[in-house]
């Protein structure tokens, strides 16, 4: 058979066969490491995406005969610790992708290893802690809490004490816990009649996130605005928890499927009523579209779930081209420098933030569609500060460029370190806003 170099057609994905025994087999799994690396080392197309292809050509250059086969085996673990899962290698680089037979999963290979690792080597407290999203936003929003977890993540002195101790980078910028939930703060929805579309449902289930719960409300509250402005019935979901995906990126695959047996039995009856189920932070929209069913794909809520997930933006400019969206705008929002995570990207639903932005009048964007550096808890881990605000380096420099009133980006941590980054270089007096709420503010609702 001859083999094209190269694939010209769209990439499938084949779903995670962790139930396999073999999936946990050590020898079985060096055996494919060596096999994909070899086919990285080949290629080296994604060198500059992020810290694990370059570790991973270093090694082979390094090494006594100059291939993959001179590279030991435990040096593996150097390039698996560089890749936090953005998935963008898979879906916006790797010629050798499924349906190529050379069949190259790297993000796959990956999570395979650190799913290895979780089973049967310890697991550090700070990966658990950081990992553990919903259990510690629970316990940091208590009333009598909250104020002094803010006032300690504020401190030069804990931050100190926290990097020697639990590993947590003392110089990485940490988001402050909100005195009050989401969920708890959320108003009832308006009794709007429910329009459907050709595209889009016309009533929306809201799946807050971790984030928005715990850390910045106000991002579910601007949700919640534009909705009311575009006369959308909504409800906000109950009795849901994590997604799941800080447990997916250290490989627990165990507590993945136990937050997802909570998830679906809320979830899937919404789905199957005709809601639209937005989440406002990408990578949780994309832990339910893409990741759970590749990880339980003979489960019919989990697909039902996939079908009926949205970003906010995808949904608004699907309702718009139904004809069902207003867009009367109050003001211009001037220059904006947008940032699209990498968690956005792989959706494959285009860039539908940016495409709403520039309806409104008076404002231009400056796209910035490269990896920000934070990625989930990776970019706050004492070991990997400095290679995460190296990766975000370019972004902070292109985000600054122009001096725009506003950044943002959807994915909030990833905001929150841009403008960290901005603000070291010296750079810009730019709002930091998110999108939703930079929509708000050309309505008149903000």
């Amino acid at each position: 058979m001859t083999l094209r170099e190269g694939n010209l057609q769209a990439p499938t994905r084949h779903p995670l066969g962790w139930r396999d025994p073999e999936f946990y087999d050590e020898a079985a799994l060096y055996k494919e490491q060596e096999r994909i690396f070899d086919i990285c080392h080949g290629c080296r197309r994604c060198v500059s995406l992020c810290g694990a292809f370059p570790t991973l050509f270093d090694l082979v250059d390094e090494s006594s005969t100059m291939e993959v086969d001179g590279v030991a085996k435990a040096d593996y673990w150097k390039v698996v610790d560089q890749c936090y899962l953005c998935d963008v290698c898979y879906m916006t680089k790797c010629p050798y992708v499924p349906p190529h037979p050379w069949n190259v999963d790297f993000p796959h290979l990956m999570l395979r290893a650190k799913a290895y690792r979780f089973r049967n080597r310890p697991v550090s407290a700070r990966d658990r802690l950081l990992t553990s999203t919903d259990a510690v936003g629970k316990l940091a929003t208590i009333p009598i809490v909250v104020q002094a977890v803010n006032k300690a993540n504020s401190s030069p002195l804990v931050r100190k004490v926290m990097q020697s101790v639990i590993g947590v980078a003392e110089d990485a910028w940490l988001p402050p816990y909100a005195e009050r939930r989401f969920r708890e703060s959320a108003p009832p929805s308006l009794k709007w009649p429910v329009r459907d579309g050709q595209r889009s449902p016309g009533k929306v289930a809201i799946f807050s996130t971790c984030y928005v719960n715990y850390n910045e409300p106000g991002i579910g509250n601007d949700l919640l605005r534009l909705l009311t402005h575009f006369e959308v019935p909504y409800e906000v979901v109950a009795g849901d928890a994590c997604c799941g995906m800080p447990k997916l990126e250290i490989g627990d695959l165990e507590r993945v499927e136990s937050l997802a047996s909570r998830n679906m039995p809320v979830l899937a009856p919404l789905a199957r009523a005709g809601y639209a189920i937005v989440t406002p932070v990408p990578s949780c929209t994309l832990m339910f579209k893409q990741e759970m069913p590749l990880l339980f794909p003979d489960d019919p809520d989990v697909q039902a779930v996939a079908d009926a997930m949205f970003d906010p933006f995808e949904y608004f400019v699907l309702r718009e081209r139904d004809g069902l969206l207003d867009k009367s705008f109050k003001r211009g929002l001037g220059k904006v420098s947008y940032h699209i995570p990498c968690h956005s990207r792989v959706q494959n639903v285009g860039q539908k933030t940016r495409e709403a932005l520039e309806w409104i009048p008076d404002t231009t964007v400056n796209t910035v569609e490269r990896c920000a550096g934070h990625d989930g808890s990776w970019g706050v881990k004492r070991e990997f500060f400095a290679d995460s605000m190296k990766i975000g380096k370019p972004v902070f420099a292109r985000m600054a460029d122009g001096e725009p009133d506003f950044i943002s980006s959807d994915c909030p941590i990833a905001g929150r370190r841009i403008e960290q980054g901005i603000a070291q270089g010296g750079g810009g007096n730019a709002r930091k806003l998110h999108p939703l709420t930079l929509l708000c503010i050309a309505y008149g609702l903000a």
